[in-house]
């Protein structure tokens, strides 16, 4: 399974937070998805207040997450 890293912004109080996650998905779309609902479910905020700046894909030597690694090496 391929691994995205994604970074944008979020509306978190009254300021905009950046982020960058790493997520192993089937491709960009799902990518996204799987981030926005990640961050919607862990700080209760709408897809509206999530920013995706950049969905870029990562080599399996790239990744730093070990959770991600994990699905990059069983796929």
């Amino acid at each position: 399974m391929p691994a995205f890293r994604v970074t944008g912004t979020f509306r978190m109080g009254g300021e905009w937070q950046r982020f960058t996650k790493e997520i192993s998905a089937t491709g960009e779309e799902d990518a996204r998805h799987a981030l926005l609902s990640d961050i919607g479910s862990k700080h209760g905020l709408a897809r509206r207040l999530i920013r995706i700046k950049l969905i870029a894909p990562l080599q399996p030597d790239e990744v730093t997450d070990p959770v991600v690694r994990y699905k990059v090496a069983r796929a």
